[in-house]
């Protein structure tokens, strides 16, 4: 099934070699809720608890294209959900380090990726908004949730030549996908389209 959803996936028109063959090898169903495993290799996103869900696997599959993540990159990604998209990078030769600020879905999280022993993934339990700044600076930034504006101290950990993709929308749920690139200390922002995300909660994001 893993192999059907590489196989769909370029369908849909993900053309990069190296992000279909690691969704290939990436068991989506282990990231989902047990009653919901019939649907995982569908494409479409799923409840994962807590508010959050588990992207659908084109938009997945679209992201990591668009990051441009190789081999040995330091990559920092701003909610760690279920876990899938950290897998999927580490997959591909990243060194991951996930942050994601609700302690319950972060340890039960942390849990499934020790498990699995997908690759170098480090997960930490703290307001993305803020970024990491011990483990900085990081060649790619990845968002997985939607914010008012881009947080300053993500710009600030990107490092030169990077690319940090972000959905952004003045409202909750409506944004645009923004891939910015920093270079010679500054960015160049990139409206990918419209894309529809949970809220990036924390001192950078929204209030709730």
């Amino acid at each position: 099934m893993v192999e059907g959803l590489a196989r769909q996936l370029a369908q849909r028109g993900v053309e990069a070699p190296a992000v279909l063959a690691a969704m290939a090898t990436v068991p989506r169903h282990l990231f989902v809720e047990e009653a919901l495993r019939a649907h995982a290799y569908e494409d479409t996103p799923l409840p994962i608890g807590f508010g959050q869900t588990i992207s659908q696997p084109s938009i997945v599959a679209l992201m990591t294209a668009m990051l441009a993540p190789e081999p040995g990159m330091r990559v920092l990604e701003i909610g760690t959900g279920s876990g899938y998209q950290a897998a999927v990078l580490a997959a591909m030769g990243c060194a991951v380090f996930s942050l994601e600020r609700m302690p319950e879905l972060h340890t039960a999280t942390r849990a499934l990726l020790q498990e699995l022993q997908l690759g170098a993934i480090r997960t930490y339990c703290r307001d993305g908004t803020r970024g990491l700044p011990l483990a900085a600076p990081f060649e790619r930034i990845i968002v997985t949730a939607g914010g008012p504006e881009i947080p300053a101290p993500l710009l600030d950990q990107l490092a030169e030549g990077g690319i940090l993709l972000i959905p952004v929308g003045s409202r909750p749920r409506t944004q645009r996908l923004l891939r910015v690139r920093k270079r010679q200390g500054r960015t160049d922002t990139e409206d990918l389209g419209p894309v529809i995300f949970v809220d990036l909660v924390g001192d950078h994001g929204w209030r709730h």
